[in-house]
């Protein structure tokens, strides 16, 4: 195998428009250790698309830092040396801009042919095929069998995921006072954690509806991580998971598009790498299992915005807002025969110095302490709300206190509030999972509204 190093590296070419003025994408940017030409480490910063449209990075030095912010499609390469300075010369420039437009970062044909891409591959299927819940199933194989082919893995995996969400839901409600709902509710609550930590919340959640009647169909609300959608944004696909296909709810999709018209799912394309409803399908088959003609539920897919950004309405005034939403949503299941289940993926706090915070979560220091009982105090206060139904409460108190730890999913939290009308609702779990240093703690919740 040939050297990265030793690779040409991307051109610069000074009668490309897109490279003249350049225009950086959202970018997502993380440490990287480097090693100098005598072996000596130091620190990088990787760039990545934020998007997820492109798969590439690129690494370089932290100080370009001051540099990506001009880079907005508004100044020359001219403008851009003098208004840094700090010895920032126009060959380093050509060659930062060419190795983002190299991977995609840098708006132009390369990040267009890249999106056109993804958007064919994406209208080109009836079901969005699995991304993470089968690298999950494939690392399950491996540990058992390092050398698994992948063929075994295609074999295997399914069973020991069925079997590793049996030992999970008996581990978690080996203690519970009720490890099973009476009848299906009208919607629980559960993260999209990835499955090494989030799998607690996950179990209390499904492991309490495994003798309720099946539903017809699951209505899953997550939350948009990575997309350009500026509303809600709905899928007119089915999902795929190592454990077979639950196929798009036709009638949800058609009623909504009735109401809502294409503007609903103008941006489905922010469906393709999003991992905060595909998390919950392997769940739900099963949990649920397949009906008498050989199929899963059928399961209805839409990502929600933070109502507390502009009030309810799309971050731009573009997009699907969340009360004409939750109308046509409410109206749809009205009008949709037999059972439907709404399923509210929703993590909750983003803490830590990883997320911008100054102090560390780890250790017995009087400053960890306090900060962690800070996070789980916001949290609780905040879940109390919900289990109360005050969800204008909820959004009203993040948009005052402008979220404070972060949290990603009040929108599809509110909005599953606000279309299941619920009765009651119980909080059954809370968790809190954070890294060993302490640099990151994510919090997430089972809940139930009957």
């Amino acid at each position: 195998m040939s050297d990265p190093a030793q690779q040409p590296q991307p051109k610069f070419d000074p009668a490309a428009a897109h490279m003249q003025r350049p225009k950086v994408r959202p970018l997502r940017g993380f440490p990287v250790e480097g090693q100098d030409q005598n072996g000596k480490k130091h620190q990088m910063l990787g760039l990545a698309d934020a998007r997820q449209i492109s798969d590439r990075m690129v690494v370089t030095a932290p100080a370009v830092q001051v540099i990506l912010p001009l880079l907005d499609g508004s100044r020359s390469i001219d403008e851009i040396i003098t208004q840094v300075g700090r010895g920032l010369t126009r060959e380093i420039l050509e060659g930062l801009i060419a190795q983002l437009d190299d991977a995609g970062l840098l708006e132009g044909p390369v990040f267009q042919a890249l999106l056109n891409k993804t958007r064919q591959e994406y209208d080109s299927s009836t079901v969005l095929p699995p991304a993470g819940t089968a690298q999950f199933a494939d690392m399950i194989v491996q540990q058992a069998n390092p050398n698994a082919t992948d063929a075994e893995k295609a074999e295997q995996g399914p069973k020991k995921l069925r079997e590793l969400f049996d030992a999970w839901m008996s581990e978690a409600l080996k203690s519970a006072q009720k490890p099973s709902f009476d009848a299906l509710p009208k919607a629980v609550v559960a993260p999209h954690l990835d499955y090494g930590r989030g799998w607690l919340n996950y179990a209390h959640t499904y492991g309490r509806m495994r003798v309720c009647d099946r539903p017809d169909r699951v209505v899953i609300l997550g939350t948009n991580h990575f997309g350009m959608g500026t509303g809600v944004v709905g899928c007119d696909k089915g999902y795929e998971s190592p454990l077979g296909v639950c196929e798009v709810d036709q009638h949800m999709v058609s009623q909504l598009r009735s109401v809502l018209g294409e503007k609903l799912f103008a941006h489905r394309y922010d469906h393709e790498r999003e991992h905060s409803i595909e998390l919950h399908i392997p769940w739900i088959q099963h949990v649920f299992g397949k009906d008498q003609m050989g199929r899963f539920p059928t399961v209805f897919g839409a990502l929600v915005h933070d109502p507390a950004v502009n009030n309810g309405e799309s971050y731009d005034g573009q997009g699907i807002a969340l009360e004409p939403f939750v109308k046509a949503l409410k109206q749809a299941i009205g009008s949709a025969p037999g059972r439907t289940l709404i399923v509210s993926s929703a993590d909750l706090g983003h803490c830590g110095p990883a997320f911008g915070d100054q102090v560390p979560l780890a250790g017995d220091a009087p400053e960890a302490d306090q900060a962690r009982n800070q996070i789980v105090q916001n949290d609780l206060s905040m879940l109390e709300m919900i289990v109360k139904k005050q969800h204008s409460e909820l959004v009203a108190s993040m948009a005052w206190q402008q979220n404070p730890t972060r949290w990603c999913s009040t929108g599809n939290l509110v909005a599953t509030l606000m279309t299941a009308e619920p009765s009651e609702v119980e909080l059954l779990n809370y968790a809190a999972t954070m890294d060993p240093q302490g640099m990151t703690m994510v919090t997430s919740a089972s809940m139930v509204m009957r």
